[in-house]
């Protein structure tokens, strides 16, 4: 075998591997972000959290700090939580709570964590107006309050006499 033969057959494996490799099993095509390219072991935290099927769930993974390597994972919904790379393991910091994610328990608790940020849905877009909370805005504190509360009098007949 010579050596462009080896070149041609290296290349045409190569391709054929990455065509499979940025394909799920629909035909979608996986999210590339080069966060994820440029570090193979956030791929495997973020598929142990999610599954293979993350970019159904992942917008965009952007890099916050180089030591410890921190990221910043913004969910299709608008939430986000951060890993970092400690010297023994990743940490997910998800709503405040750190999760250690060497144990498993505190693996699957950080699972349930994410599971919980994902069914918040949507952030509201500017502008648009929340209907949760009835006519009172939601319960709002310090909410408008009408200066006076129109009652009806009754009619001197309706008074009981004592």
């Amino acid at each position: 075998m010579t050596r462009e033969e080896l070149i041609n057959k290296i290349q045409s494996i190569a391709s054929k591997v990455l065509s499979q490799v940025r394909q799920d099993p629909e035909g979608e095509s996986y999210i590339e972000e080069e966060d994820i390219v440029k570090f193979p072991e956030l791929r495997e935290v973020i598929i142990s959290l999610f599954t293979n099927q993350y970019p159904s769930f992942i917008e965009d993974i952007d890099w916050i700090s180089p030591r410890p390597s921190t990221f910043r994972v913004n969910l299709k919904n608008n939430q986000f939580f951060y890993l970092i790379y400690n010297k023994r393991s990743w940490v997910a910091q998800i709503e405040g709570k750190k999760y250690y994610l060497l144990n498993l328990p505190e693996e699957e608790r950080a699972a349930e964590a994410i599971t919980r940020i994902l069914s918040y849905g949507k952030k509201e877009e500017e502008g648009e107006e929340d209907f949760s909370g009835g006519e009172m805005g939601g319960g709002e504190i310090g909410g408008e309050i009408p200066a006076e509360i129109p009652t009806e009098e009754p009619s001197p007949e309706e008074t009981p006499e004592t």
